[in-house]
């Protein structure tokens, strides 16, 4: 699908002709005395339609316009949460085949972030997953334009948009691919697509050399299936190669039966996503090739299946990792953990700005935070602080977790350096405890994205989260570190004591 930004006020955009005019009207519409604006004053004046976000009306064959259809979206304040919320309304009508062009036009100003959560909800609204379907009409929309007051102070926040498009809409695909068609040497053979692009290198380690390497840990969880292992590294290199990457970790078991410990039959199948997070670092350097930013990123993917044959590693077993720590394996479903600590310890050679990994890691997380918000743990400050303004940026919202020291207790083991569970209570914490132990004083972060990498039920998909989240903090912040802080002058150390006694008082 292709995006176009225009100058476009809602008199020019009736005369664009297309199968649908989508305007969506905000609380501060005021009646103009062109066709459109008649038309949206009498539709609110008549009851019929209003901004209240979520409000929809379809206009056929209108005069007022040359599109063949016109839907008025309620918009609210015009947030951009508002518009992402008005856009999806329009879901069923552009999965259908009738709509193949449309302009998407408010009739207030749009904020150049707006405009990019606006180009992604149309994309979102449009998916249509077809790899493994033998009759399943592709989507239908091939063109949409973007109508905005003034194309300059937006085109930043346009070009993000179409780039997340496409970071998402590949990490949509390969999540939602079925275990057969995403096995460890296909999504390495995906990776190796992206190579291709400016600026991004690819390598991919097999059995052998994951072994030559120690990661004991990882191949512990691999030896259960016929599937060879891949361990995948990417480079983007938009900066300068002094200049710290930001290491992103995905976890790839593309199929994630629970081992020795077998996970119950009901909804097994959506163990195909638990290699969302591998997914999600496609998705970001799908959307890197795309913007070609400057600054530099790694991205690390450990990926194999976990399966329960006769060599596969049994609960009790204790296997060394990278890191030279020992780990009993308590619990053959709590593989993710395993693969992701040796990456973690890999992550360390490149001496990283920030390591960040990415996991459908446990079932208590979806428990805590449900759907909505993906865990957050950190054990920076200043990072968590980045990565929780990149969600609320990028509506791919997260929420910081504990990691209290406490919660390592319950990892103790008699027979190794630890244990790879720690009990039902806190669980998504004592994982992240676990995960903790091999990032030594490297800045890290771990995003638990269970709840939040795909929907089960009838809106049954991978949603590419948290590709928007990741690509926010590197554009915004990784591009931008924090300068270390200047002496303070004499006046200014006054100033600051005097603002810090003031704030002292309540």
């Amino acid at each position: 699908m292709n995006f176009d930004l225009k100058k476009l006020d809602l008199e020019a955009a009736a005369t664009e002709k297309c199968d649908l005019l989508a305007v969506l009207v905000t609380d501060e519409f005021k009646p103009g005395r062109h066709p459109i604006s008649v038309l949206v004053g009498q539709a609110i004046k008549q009851g019929d339609f209003s901004a209240k976000v979520g409000k929809l009306l379809q206009c056929y064959g209108n005069a007022a316009a040359a599109a063949r259809r016109v839907v008025l979206l309620g918009a609210g304040d015009g947030s951009a949460r508002a518009v992402r919320q008005a856009v999806l309304g329009l879901s069923g009508l552009l999965k259908g085949p009738q709509i193949k062009r449309m302009v998407l036009v408010s009739s207030g100003p749009m904020a150049s972030a707006t405009v990019s959560i606006a180009v992604q909800a149309v994309a979102e609204a449009s998916y249509v997953y077809t790899t493994t379907k033998s009759k399943a009409e592709a989507r239908a929309l091939i063109r949409c334009v973007v109508g905005v007051a003034d194309v300059a102070p937006v085109r930043e926040g346009f070009d993000a948009g179409v780039a997340l498009v496409a970071g998402i809409e590949f990490a949509r695909e390969w999540g939602n691919r079925p275990a057969n068609f995403a096995t460890p040497t296909m999504l390495a053979d995906a990776a190796k697509t992206l190579a291709k692009q400016p600026r991004i290198q690819c390598k991919v380690h097999g059995p052998a050399e994951v072994a030559k390497l120690g990661m004991g840990a990882f191949m512990a969880v691999a030896q259960g299936t016929e599937q060879p292992l891949r361990f995948i590294e990417l480079h983007y290199r938009g900066a300068a190669k002094d200049v710290p990457a930001v290491v992103l970790v995905g976890k790839g078991i593309t199929f994630d039966t629970g081992g020795i410990s077998i996970k119950p039959a009901g909804e097994m199948d959506e163990m195909k996503f638990d290699m969302c997070g591998a997914a999600s670092v496609l998705g970001v350097f799908k959307a890197l090739a795309e913007l070609q930013p400057a600054l530099n990123v790694v991205g690390l993917i450990p990926a194999c299946e976990n399966m329960p044959d006769g060599r596969a590693v049994k609960p009790g077993d204790v296997v060394t990792s990278m890191s030279g720590q020992t780990i009993e394996i308590l619990n053959t479903d709590a593989e993710g953990r395993l693969v992701l600590c040796d990456a973690l310890t890999y992550a360390g050679r490149f001496k990283p700005a920030a390591v960040i990994d990415i996991a459908t890691l446990t079932g208590a997380c979806v428990i805590a935070l449900g759907g909505i918000r993906s865990g957050l743990y950190a054990n920076r400050d200043d990072l968590a602080a980045a990565l929780q303004q990149a969600g609320e940026e990028s509506l791919d919202p997260c929420w910081r977790m504990p990691l209290d020291d406490e919660y390592a207790e319950g990892l103790k083991s008699n027979f190794a350096d630890m244990g790879n569970v720690a009990g039902r209570a806190g669980g998504s914490i004592t994982a992240a405890k676990f995960l903790q132990k091999f990032v030594g004083d490297m800045p890290w972060a771990h995003l638990d994205i269970a709840g939040t990498a795909w929907k089960g039920g009838a809106a049954k998909g991978s949603t590419g989260r948290p590709v928007g989240l990741l690509l926010q903090y590197l554009l915004t912040h990784a591009a931008a570190p924090v300068a270390a802080p200047k002496p303070l002058t004499q006046a200014r150390a006054k100033a600051v004591k005097t603002v810090r006694r003031a704030s002292s008082v309540k």
